[in-house]
């Protein structure tokens, strides 16, 4: 078994990915969420990480439609922004330390500005179970 100070966030990304696209309707992604089973995934455009979608943001949308009538709008209406990644390379322990010191339940794995895979709190539990 390898020492987890070893381990890379390349050994336990998914690679099997969903994403957005920013002027995407709200509804295409929420249908995406639901039948690819995911709770999350990276907004890509012109082969950039510009931004996240969560379930979370999703919710924002039921508000809106209450408050305002407003049934949907687009991911970039809703999206975080603020991109917080991963490199490929970066240690398991760095990543369970980003978790710790943000709110964030999975991060965008992005090299050379390309979105690679994407790292999650249970993937991090998994490499720390595989390796203790």
């Amino acid at each position: 078994m390898a020492k987890l100070d070893t381990v890379t966030v390349k050994d336990y990304m998914s690679t099997e990915l969903v994403s957005f696209t920013p002027d995407m309707e709200m509804d295409a992604a929420i249908h995406l969420f639901i039948t690819h089973g995911v709770s999350g995934g990276a907004v890509v455009e012109g082969g950039k990480v510009v931004g996240v979608l969560s379930e979370k943001d999703c919710l924002k949308v039921a508000l809106v439609a209450g408050y305002e009538g407003a049934t949907s709008g687009t991911v970039r209406e809703y999206m975080t922004a603020k991109v917080v990644g991963l490199d490929p390379d970066s240690s398991i322990l760095e990543a369970a330390g980003k978790f710790l010191d943000t709110p964030f339940k999975r991060f965008p794995v992005i090299k050379a500005a390309k979105l690679v895979g994407m790292l999650s709190r249970s993937d991090v539990l998994r490499a720390i179970q595989d390796n203790s």
